[in-house]
């Protein structure tokens, strides 16, 4: 019979060993471990302006989402609560052309935290992470438990979106994608077409949206990469479309709940093979634009 070793919980607040740093280490190491996408670390111990250190800025390399990360052992209290929304409106205010959101890790989010917060969710972007230690024999592992949201929020047209600066085709065939993957937006782009012939390409800096009679009309928008094309319908999530997209097993990212799309990688070979699945998935999105 194979031995069973029940795993301790163990309070890293007052640990001879495990510290914040080490923390710090295993998340910058490997930020995933958050299950917050497939985050990289942009800065650790980052100096504040009269505000001490922000302990971590993870970054999303596809949509270039910024997170500010305060770590706290223990409780959490008043004072970790405020460094937090500081340190993320900071950030935002010195680099506005990026998405931003909070986020608070404890090893114990109390009730009175969640009471507090809930007063400001859906004033500004937060999410409230619950950290536990365990000791398994010769092993500590630590689990992320995601307690607290950032709110959903509406559609952001184009000409309402600080991230929006135009650029030109040039700019993703050379600079974020390749002449082939552009190529397979236009592909791609004939399914939306094919409900919406008024619609255009809008090149931006961040993503390639949708224009129509002048105004913007993002309900999906393009993404042209070195060898794919991320693709991001503005659907709400729901059991059938996650139960298509894996059935047919193409790529996903995570949901964006702040954008309310879906994120998926296509390729050549997808087109061809998901051709059907792609024009259900914009004919959807512009539905629901649509209301």
């Amino acid at each position: 019979m194979t031995a069973f070793t029940r795993p301790k919980r163990i309070s890293l607040k007052n640990h001879p060993i495990y510290s914040e740093n080490w923390v710090q280490d295993i998340i910058a190491e490997d930020p995933s471990i958050l299950g917050l996408g497939k985050l990289v670390l942009r800065d650790r111990e980052r100096i504040q302006n009269r505000a001490g250190r922000l302990d971590l800025l993870l970054q999303d390399p596809e949509t270039y989402k910024r997170y500010e990360v305060e770590l706290q052992l223990g409780a959490t209290d008043e004072t970790h609560i405020i460094r937090t929304i500081e340190y993320w409106d900071i950030e935002r205010k010195r680099y506005p052309q990026y998405e931003h959101c909070a986020v608070l890790l404890a090893e114990n989010i109390t009730s009175r935290f969640l009471n507090v917060v809930s007063l400001f969710n859906g004033s500004f972007p937060i999410i409230a992470m619950q950290m536990q230690a365990f000791e398994v024999g010769e092993h500590v592992t630590l689990v992320f438990t995601k307690v607290l949201d950032e709110m959903q929020r509406g559609l952001v047209d184009e000409d309402e979106d600080a991230i929006s600066a135009p650029t030109d085709r040039a700019y993703w065939e050379n600079d974020k994608g390749s002449s082939k993957t552009v190529a397979l937006m236009d592909r791609i782009f004939a399914l939306v077409k094919e409900g919406d012939p008024e619609s255009e390409l809008k090149y931006n800096k961040f993503y390639v949206g949708l224009i129509k009679e002048g105004r913007a009309s993002n309900y999906v928008t393009f993404r042209p990469q070195k060898t794919s094309v991320l693709v991001e319908p503005k659907i709400a999530r729901s059991d059938e479309v996650d139960a298509m997209l894996e059935q047919a097993g193409v790529e996903t990212l995570e949901y964006s709940t702040r954008w309310s799309n879906y994120r998926i990688r296509i390729t050549d070979k997808d087109l061809k093979d998901h051709t059907d699945l792609l024009r259900n998935l914009i004919e959807r999105a512009r539905q629901q634009r649509a209301g």
